[in-house]
Protein backbone atom coordinates (compact mmCIF):
# COMPACT_ATOMS: atom_id res chain seq x y z
CA UNK A 1 0.00 0.00 0.00
CA UNK A 2 1.36 3.26 -1.16
CA UNK A 3 0.47 6.34 0.85
CA UNK A 4 0.73 10.09 0.03
CA UNK A 5 2.58 12.04 2.96
CA UNK A 6 -0.35 14.85 3.67
CA UNK A 7 0.99 17.84 5.05
CA UNK A 8 0.28 19.00 8.58
CA UNK A 9 -1.57 21.79 7.85
CA UNK A 10 -4.23 19.42 5.75
CA UNK A 11 -4.71 17.17 7.96
CA UNK A 12 -7.88 17.08 10.57
CA UNK A 13 -6.08 15.21 13.18
CA UNK A 14 -2.59 15.61 14.89
CA UNK A 15 -1.01 13.37 16.67
CA UNK A 16 1.27 15.08 19.68
CA UNK A 17 4.57 15.43 18.01
CA UNK A 18 3.13 17.08 14.81
CA UNK A 19 0.88 19.33 16.87
CA UNK A 20 3.96 20.18 18.33
CA UNK A 21 5.89 20.83 15.37
CA UNK A 22 3.06 23.07 13.64
CA UNK A 23 2.74 24.98 16.85
CA UNK A 24 5.72 25.44 18.36
CA UNK A 25 4.76 24.28 21.76
CA UNK A 26 6.08 21.40 23.39
CA UNK A 27 4.84 17.88 23.34
CA UNK A 28 4.77 17.96 27.17
CA UNK A 29 2.76 21.19 27.04
CA UNK A 30 0.24 20.08 24.62
CA UNK A 31 -0.57 16.98 26.77
CA UNK A 32 -0.62 19.12 29.77
CA UNK A 33 -3.48 21.07 28.14
CA UNK A 34 -5.23 18.22 26.57
CA UNK A 35 -6.01 16.81 30.27
CA UNK A 36 -7.80 20.23 31.03
CA UNK A 37 -11.59 20.25 31.20
CA UNK A 38 -11.47 22.62 28.62
CA UNK A 39 -9.39 21.29 25.76
CA UNK A 40 -12.34 20.53 23.37
CA UNK A 41 -9.55 19.56 20.95
CA UNK A 42 -9.06 16.54 22.24
CA UNK A 43 -9.87 12.94 20.14
CA UNK A 44 -8.64 9.57 21.70
CA UNK A 45 -8.29 6.84 19.26
CA UNK A 46 -8.21 3.96 21.41
CA UNK A 47 -5.18 5.01 24.14
CA UNK A 48 -3.97 7.29 21.33
CA UNK A 49 -4.09 11.04 21.64
CA UNK A 50 -4.48 12.93 18.73
CA UNK A 51 -5.11 16.80 18.30
CA UNK A 52 -8.13 18.31 16.40
CA UNK A 53 -5.94 20.68 14.37
CA UNK A 54 -8.59 22.80 13.58
CA UNK A 55 -10.59 23.14 16.97
CA UNK A 56 -6.38 23.59 18.20
CA UNK A 57 -6.05 26.90 16.73
CA UNK A 58 -9.34 27.84 17.93
CA UNK A 59 -7.99 27.36 21.13
CA UNK A 60 -4.90 28.77 20.97
CA UNK A 61 -6.36 32.00 19.41
CA UNK A 62 -8.12 32.57 22.53
CA UNK A 63 -6.20 31.75 25.17
CA UNK A 64 -4.05 34.44 26.59
CA UNK A 65 -1.04 31.79 28.50
CA UNK A 66 -0.41 28.82 27.34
Amino acid sequence: MNREKVPIWEKSNLTVEEAAAYSGIGQKRIRELARRGDADFVLYCGRKLLIKRTKFDEYVDREILI
